[in-house]
Parts: structure tokens; C-alpha cells; sequence
């Protein structure tokens, strides 16, 4: 979409800005990026998280790239802004103010329109402390709206055991977006694009597909103040796959202001 011009004025046009953690959060988003290229919005996607192998980095954001372009969204509206920051995947609660940092100059510059994040839930502490950063940078925007799309939580659930795809009732009603076959089959199948995190995906992509035979796909508004309430009663997935208590991150969010 172009940029429009008026009495002289070039005018930005208005973007829905994506801000994922990780390559291949965006999975959980493919529905509204196919939905939104149809209709020739303006998207933009920003990844924060850094990577310890700049070749790993390299791959995954090649990865990303390339899944972009078989959904019909341009690949150069994919941004590794993180690179090079220190804000190191897994640890973005560690680093905040220099993910902050990361996130507004990416921002900088853009009439954003609103913003999608992966959801306020419990799965990951980097989903949970983007989450509450795009609080913060909407507030900076005059409000933009954030839509959030789930990746997995462990609500209710012991251990390791954990729901791909489902979003929480505490994150309040969902909107569905209707896919056709075709679609579904493209949404599928698009996992493929992803071979550096097979591990990963055989596990979440049985589980995230099964939540979709059942309920659709649908994504939730993100309210302001959600992020200042635990993502759900109990034990947090990310608290007891990866031992970060959720005060880690709530305190990391609090300290930021």
C-alpha cells in the first residue's frame, strides 16, 4: 500500500505492527496476516529476541522469510530488530528496558494502527514481557488496540502437560476468523516452513490443530490492565518448564514504570 499524498503531505499509511519474541511465533497469527494481505493492509512484523549463533539467528529468520511469502505477505516486512542488542531469547524479562528500547525505535516513525501480540498467558516469560510492552508502546500511540493470538499455556494442567492454541477465558471473549479448506490446509501445512524447530512443532503442532478441530480459530483483545494481573490461577507453564517465577517477570515489568 502506497503512501498517500495530500496537499503535499506524504502520509504514512496506517500499519498493524507485529511484535514476536522468536521466528515462528507468527505461526500463531498466520489466519489474520493471510486475512489482512488479502485486503492489502499494511502489516509490519518485529522480532525481538536475539539468538547466541548469529547463523542460527540467520536460519530462522530465513525460515520466517520464506513462510511470509507462501502466505502472500511481502518478506521484507519481517524485521530482526533484536539483533545484535543483547536481548537474548528466553531472558527478555532480564533485559527489559533494552527490549523496550529494541521495540520503540522499531516503532519509531510508524502510524500504527494497532498491534498483535503473542497472548498474555503463562507459556513463555519473552510472549508475557512482550505483552506487557505493547501495553506500554499502544498507550505511546494514542491507544492502538493489541489484538493477542495464543501459542500454549498450561492453565489448570501439572508438569510439562500443556494446550497449543487455546485461548484463555481470562483473557476475555474471541473473535473467529473463518478459514476456508483451502486455507486450513495452507495453515497446516505451513509448519513445514519451520525445519531448524521440528522438536518444538511435533509436539505443539498435534496439540495447537487439535484446539482448532474443536473450537476454531480465533484471537482476543488484549485489555491494559490484564497485564497487571497474574495470566492464570496456579502454576504458570514457563514456571515449571523453564523454573521463571512469574515475579521475575511482573517485577521486571513493574521496574520499567
Amino acid at each position: 500500500m502506497a503512501a498517500a499524498k495530500v496537499r503535499g503531505v506524504v502520509r504514512r499509511p496506517m500499519t498493524i505492527l507485529y511484535l514476536f519474541a522468536h521466528f515462528d511465533d507468527e505461526y500463531a497469527a498466520l489466519p489474520l496476516l493471510m486475512a489482512r494481505a488479502r485486503e492489502g493492509v499494511e502489516q509490519r512484523l518485529v522480532y525481538v529476541a536475539d539468538y547466541a549463533s548469529p547463523a542460527l539467528a540467520a536460519r530462522r529468520f530465513d525460515e520466517t522469510r520464506r513462510l511470509l511469502e507462501r502466505i502472500g505477505v511481502p518478506p521484507e516486512a519481517a524485521r530482526h530488530a533484536g539483533r545484535g542488542a543483547g536481548v537474548m531469547d528466553g531472558a527478555l524479562h532480564r533485559s527489559l528496558a533494552d527490549t523496550w528500547a529494541v521495540i520503540r525505535e522499531a516503532a519509531e516513525g510508524q502510524a500504527i494502527e494497532r498491534l498483535v501480540v503473542a497472548a498474555w498467558e503463562g507459556g513463555h516469560p519473552d510472549h508475557d514481557s512482550l505483552a506487557g510492552l505493547a501495553v506500554r508502546l499502544a498507550e505511546g500511540v494514542g491507544g492502538a488496540p493489541i489484538d493477542q493470538v495464543s501459542l500454549y499455556n498450561g492453565r489448570g494442567l501439572p508438569g510439562r502437560l500443556f494446550r497449543g492454541g487455546s485461548p484463555l477465558p481470562e483473557n476475555g471473549p474471541v473473535t473467529k476468523v473463518p478459514l476456508t479448506r483451502a486455507e486450513w490446509a495452507l495453515y497446516a501445512g505451513a509448519v513445514g516452513c519451520f525445519p531448524s524447530q521440528w522438536r518444538t512443532w511435533a509436539g505443539l503442532w498435534p496439540a495447537m490443530f487439535a484446539s482448532f478441530a474443536l473450537a476454531g480459530y480465533g484471537y482476543q483483545q488484549l485489555a491494559p490492565g490484564r497485564v497487571s494481573e497474574r495470566p492464570h490461577a496456579g502454576p504458570l507453564l514457563y514456571e515449571r518448564m523453564y523454573k521463571v517465577p512469574y515475579a521475575e517477570v511482573r517485577g521486571a515489568l513493574d521496574a520499567l514504570g
